[in-house]
């Protein structure tokens, strides 16, 4: 087909998969199951288009998972995630680990694959997925401390099972023992952490100092900055997906001009990649060779689901007790076992033995496809019902206010536009009794798409957009202070509430 024949179609696929994840937020099925299905119609049993190079898809999904990781980290609040990322290192790390051995030990006595098969079989389904994570959490109402550990779990643990995934497909050597894979895989992470520790802070006091010409630069710049770190990372021969995901979480916290922006380009860009990957995904399947690995499939899951992510959950909080940084208790185990959602990282993973020529990956690939839309449509659904029966939710959690931030670099000042949210303790506040330094003051009000210069005794309505114009030296003090408001009122210091969590 022409070139224009293929724009019309990939345009067409867009829209009919943003039309659908209407569809999937009311229906609580993941938008991936709809986005596979979309490619499925499109491929060699549907459409007839014809897609089946897993060297070429491995390499375009690697890129994909990048950049959503890359939107994880954007848009991941890190005063949130802060108290939860030692549970979901654990979780990314011994998690992972449990969960390979106990799966490759089940699949290898009833399936009767051998040894290296089985482990590369556990290592692709040990991770749990960024994007199909990321959207229920975005309409599931947890408590921070819960939410923290499967989001922040969610982007670090693919970078250990990339690497063993990996290391499980070099056909050409024998098969690493323990400790290799230990010290190459912890050998690794490091260098991507370091890498992401120099391209990150770096990156952010650049762009601090740094006038743009136009706003819409600066988060392709930041976008840019965390495959920067991608890119080094795997030069350097350590983990890309590590230093991207850390590169990002230390961007989307950092005081940057244009931060909401940043975030709405990253989302959108990541909707793009996800769209891109699943119908891929779906091109790249073979649905008339599947019927095989329909009961195989189902054993292997119901492993996982069942028996691999509840131990590893179970032995993670073991540790997390005994080394006193977290208690876990029932309750949320249940949960967290049950939220290991699996999505596009496993059959972007099961391409990577495919592409190497490891025996039997094919039938690894079609075993991955029907346990990813076989129990991502078993537990996707049913999730808000499990956090509700298990009493794991926090309705009505106060919604903090999003703080956007221009440079005015002849003055020395920054510009913050305040969003107030429904529910926001800034609602009937006057704005005298916001009490903001004597370096800032709010210079304008947007209420009802009118804007209006306010006085000491306005009152600050939800949904109002304020403009407070304020020095670079007192500006963090100015949003701990209307972070402190906006949880508690005006008497924030009186209730200890400093705005700094």
């Amino acid at each position: 087909m022409e070139l224009d024949v293929w724009l019309l179609l990939g345009a067409v696929v867009v829209i009919a998969a943003i039309a659908s994840v209407r569809v999937a937020h009311r229906s609580g099925l993941p938008s991936l199951l709809l986005f596979l299905g979309f490619g499925l119609l499109l491929g060699s049993s549907g459409a007839g288009i014809q897609f089946n190079d897993p060297g070429l898809a491995q390499q375009l999904g690697l890129t994909a998972l990048a950049l959503i990781l890359a939107e994880g980290g954007l848009t991941t609040n890190w005063r949130h995630v802060r108290g939860s990322v030692p549970t979901a290192l654990v979780l990314a790390t011994a998690g992972v680990g449990v969960s390979i051995v106990v799966v490759a030990l089940a699949v290898q006595g009833l399936l009767g694959l051998d040894w290296r098969a089985a482990l590369i079989l556990g290592a692709v389904l040990a991770s749990t997925d960024a994007a199909a994570v990321f959207s229920v959490l975005r309409r599931l109402p947890l408590p921070p401390r819960l939410a923290g550990i499967l989001e922040a779990e969610s982007g670090f643990n693919d970078a250990p099972t990339v690497i063993v995934v990996v290391l499980l497909s070099q056909v050409s050597k024998p098969m690493p023992s323990f400790a290799q894979f230990v010290l190459e895989t912890l050998l690794e992470l490091v260098i991507g952490t370091a890498v992401a520790f120099a391209v990150g802070p770096v990156g952010a006091y650049t762009l601090r100092r740094v006038a743009l010409p136009a706003s819409g630069l600066y988060p392709i710049a930041v976008l840019a900055l965390t495959f920067v770190a991608y890119g080094g990372a795997v030069l350097l021969h350590g983990s890309g997906f590590l230093a991207v995901y850390v590169t990002a979480l230390i961007l989307g916290n950092a005081r940057l001009p244009h931060r909401a922006a940043t975030r709405g380009f990253a989302e959108g860009a990541a909707w793009l990649a996800q769209i891109g990957l699943f119908v891929m995904l779906g091109l790249l399947a073979t649905p008339s060779e599947m019927s095989s690995s329909v009961a195989p499939g189902l054993i292997a899951g119901t492993v996982l689901v069942l028996l691999a992510r509840p131990l590893s959950v179970v032995v993670c909080a073991l540790i997390a007790w005994v080394l006193r940084f977290d208690r876990i208790n029932l309750r949320e185990q249940a949960f967290l076992s049950w939220a290991g959602l699996r999505g596009a990282v496993p059959i972007v993973l099961a391409t990577i033995p495919w592409a190497a020529g490891v025996e039997g990956s094919k039938a690894i690939f079609n075993l991955v496809f029907v346990i990813v839309i076989v129990f991502t449509l078993l537990q996707g659904p049913t999730l808000p019902f499990f956090a509700r029966l298990l009493g794991v939710t926090a309705p009505g959690e106060a919604r903090d206010i999003e703080v956007e931030s221009a440079p005015l670099e002849e003055l020395n000042a920054d510009l913050l536009q305040v969003k107030v949210p429904p529910g926001s303790k800034l609602h009937g506040v006057e704005v005298f009794e916001l009490r903001l330094p004597a370096g800032a003051a709010v210079t304008l009000i947007v209420r009802d798409g009118k804007s209006s210069v306010p006085t000491d005794t306005t009152r600050i309505r939800a949904d109002d957009l304020l403009l407070v114009v304020t020095t670079a030296e007192c500006r963090d003090q100015v949003e701990r202070r209307l972070r402190a408001v906006g949880r508690r009122g005006k008497l924030a210091g009186w209730h200890g509430e400093q705005g700094s969590e």
